[in-house]
């Protein structure tokens, strides 16, 4: 449009639109951002995962049908996609990037940046990505070996490429990036595995040019401290810390305040997790688990709220953190909102980081309460399993709300919790910070004795629910249980809706005020993934992947369904109001355990098998062997019983390509511990009676 064919007086109303939708849809100056489009994570820098989109409202959900779907290669296909001026742009399995045609479900290009090949030992982690960024015409995306992409969305080429952590330690990227006023930041995770030092890069979205880092821990006192702030954090450590890495990932959750002029940023757990082993068992360790405010335009430290000081549990801060005006007391408050692993729901004043209130919304036993004058968890004595003890955690170390999003209403006013109830012992015995060395290759060890599966740990240990939750009375307004202890990520609208899928295959719609159901439709897969909405065309669409993926996948042992890596249905959908289009229907094979004949089981063996297996197997294939989509069940597989394919496949890297992860260091007594303990447990399988889990 030429600026002469805009008159005067309809820019004056079209302004006027906009700061009315501004004060009617939203609470902060993200309200004028096209609500056609949904460009970034959380759709706006303040991350409340909502679009003030009406075409689809409460009254009207039930006639949504298909539009169109696309079915997706194996690979991590639970991310967030980005719809920007209709055209829909997808991350999926390692960081490869699609861009669509949203009303239509025509692939416009394709970008791969052959990630698996460059990872190397990073591998070992392997997540794959969680969603894209959008800004200053281009797209961006972390690559799991370490560099941050820009991609050119007309045509899918490479802008610029920028290595953001090195390609010679643990460090990895799943998360989404976020850009914010020209800038585009990024963060990594690694710190279960590894002594990792974490922090954050912001870099010019132009041209990948570093413009900024903030470290999150502090590094040895002898090499001198970046800044004032780390020259305090150090104050907080106790012993060598500096030796394990100290930790404090940013993985996650990142939120930009336009009004403060900050970028505020969710750190993540201890390296590692035990605070006896990392730290003597002295210091709060900041800025762990903690919620960090950061200017901007310098990086330079604002202030700090901590939600657990001494970390250790692997609880963090590293959960989405929507920012609100919230009429408390009277007063209107400029908050931030964040429902973390540790099961409390916090509001925090986003100026200063002073906590306004905090109250837990599932099953609390490490802590009685948060203090509000200090701020500070009121812990029970046995939380940190003292004296060989073993406590009986609630929430998990998987936490009472993962990375897939919750979500606020401004119309509602509430917030859409996707929550976990879920237990886990901890002890240490026979661990100290004397004789305890990190497990070698990038294996799982958090200097403690976790167990993810709690017998006789009561009716509601693993299970979830979809929480309506008043953010100002810190209660529960309405709730919808979900199957099994894993839950999808949520999406609200303007027109009175809550969208979230669930592991049962199912994609559902709720009224927002009421939590009535008002639409499902069968997926045949699981659906995880945070939806989105746009419109294109002058309609609007609704979009979500489906799949299972991250870190849910390795807890197959207590889902209430099957999920198969090889059949489950990764694919795109896209619904608008009266769609037509028809799901081809899959007729999986039934999973079952390979057949053994000549097996002979050895205890000693499998002993050994089971450790390796644990450390650095399960994560994806699973707790005790039972996978859950994220990657083969190993029980139903032949290559065990090939001691030369098994060793092609381990050691030698013969499946790097599809995602699976070299072993180089395994040796041939190795390989027969852990070849032994996945042949015995498909053996168990065999001897058990036939499973009632339904299949997806």
């Amino acid at each position: 449009m030429k600026p002469s064919s805009l008159r005067f007086p309809l820019g004056i109303l079209a302004i006027l639109a906009l700061l009315s939708c501004a004060r009617a849809d939203t609470d902060t100056s993200d309200a004028l951002v096209d609500p056609d489009n949904w460009t970034g994570f959380g759709r706006t820098t303040g991350e409340q995962h909502f679009s003030p989109l009406d075409e689809i409202n409460s009254d009207n959900a039930g006639q949504l049908g298909l539009a169109w779907s696309m079915d997706l290669p194996p690979g991590n296909s639970v991310s967030a996609p980005l719809a920007i001026d209709g055209v829909l742009y997808t991350a999926t399995g390692y960081s490869v990037v699609r861009a669509i045609n949203a009303a239509t479900g025509k692939l416009l290009w394709e970008f791969d940046p052959k990630v698996p090949e460059a990872a190397g030992s990073k591998l070992r982690q392997g997540w794959g990505i969680r969603g894209l960024a959008y800004g200053e015409g281009k797209l961006y995306v972390g690559t799991h070996d370490g560099r941050l992409l820009a991609i050119n969305p007309g045509d899918g080429s490479l802008a610029w490429s920028s290595r953001t952590v090195p390609q010679d330690n643990a460090a990895f990227i799943s998360g989404p990036p976020r850009y914010f006023d020209g800038k585009v930041i990024i963060g990594f995770g690694g710190a279960d595995v590894s002594a990792v030092r974490g922090y954050v890069t912001a870099y010019d979205a132009k041209t990948g040019k570093q413009l900024w880092r903030f470290w999150t821990v502090p590094g040895n006192p002898k090499d001198g401290f970046e800044n004032k702030a780390m020259e305090m954090a150090a104050k907080t450590w106790s012993g060598e810390w500096w030796k394990y890495g100290g930790g404090g990932t940013v993985w996650n959750a990142m939120t930009y305040d336009r009004s403060t002029g900050s970028i505020i940023i969710g750190v993540g757990n201890g390296s590692p997790w035990n605070h006896k082993v990392r730290s003597a068992g002295e210091g709060d360790n900041l800025f762990l688990a903690s919620i960090v405010a950061l200017d901007a335009d310098t990086g330079a430290y604002k202030w700090h709220y901590q939600v657990n000081p001494g970390e250790s549990w692997d609880y963090n801060a590293s959960m989405d953190m929507e920012l609100a005006d919230l009429d408390i007391g009277g007063k209107r408050r400029q908050v931030l909102m964040t429902a973390p692993k540790n099961g409390f729901f916090y509001v925090i004043d986003r100026t200063n980081g002073k906590l306004i209130s905090a109250e837990p919304f599932v099953k609390v036993t490490w802590a009685k309460r948060i203090d509000l004058n200090t701020g500070r968890p009121v812990e029970d004595p046995d939380a940190r399993y003292p004296d060989g003890k073993t406590f009986v955690m609630w929430p998990s170390p998987v936490g009472a709300h993962t990375w897939l999003p919750m979500a606020y209403s401004p119309r509602s006013r509430l917030v859409y919790i996707p929550a976990i109830e879920m237990a886990t012992s901890y002890n240490d015995v026979g661990i100290t910070r004397e004789n305890w060395t990190r497990a070698p290759g990038n294996a799982v060890d958090g200097a403690a004795n976790p167990d993810f599966v709690v017998a006789d740990a009561g009716p509601t240990n693993a299970t979830s629910s979809l929480l309506a939750w008043d953010p100002v009375k810190q209660s529960v307004v309405w709730k919808v249980p979900n199957p099994g202890p894993w839950n999808g990520g949520v999406m609200t609208t303007g027109g009175n809706l809550v969208f979230q899928g669930r592991i049962d295959g199912t994609f559902n719609a709720y009224a927002a005020d009421s939590g009535r159901k008002v639409w499902s439709f069968a997926a045949q897969a699981p659906v995880t993934a945070p939806p989105i909405t746009y419109s294109a065309n002058g309609r609007q669409y609704v979009t979500v992947l489906t799949g299972m993926g991250t870190s849910g996948s390795a807890f197959g042992v207590l889902l209430p369904v099957s999920i198969d890596y090889r059949t489950q249905a990764r694919r795109i959908l896209t619904f608008t109001l009266d769609g037509k289009a028809v799901l081809p229907r899959l007729k999986p094979e039934p999973l079952a355990p390979v057949a053994d004949p000549g097996f002979v089981p050895d205890a000693s063996l499998q002993a050994k098998g089971l450790v390796a297996f644990a450390r650095h197997c399960a994560v994806c294939h699973g707790v005790n062997t039972i996978a859950a989509g994220h990657a083969p069940d190993l029980r139903a597989s032949p290559m065990p019983q090939d001691k030369d394919a098994f060793r092609s496949i381990v050691r030698e890297g013969a499946l790097v390509p599809n995602g699976m992860p070299r072993f180089e260091e395994f040796d041939d007594r190795q390989l027969a511990e852990l070849a032994q303990y996945i042949r015995g447990e498909a053996a168990r399988w065999r001897a058990a009676p036939a499973t009632e889990k339904p299949q997806r």
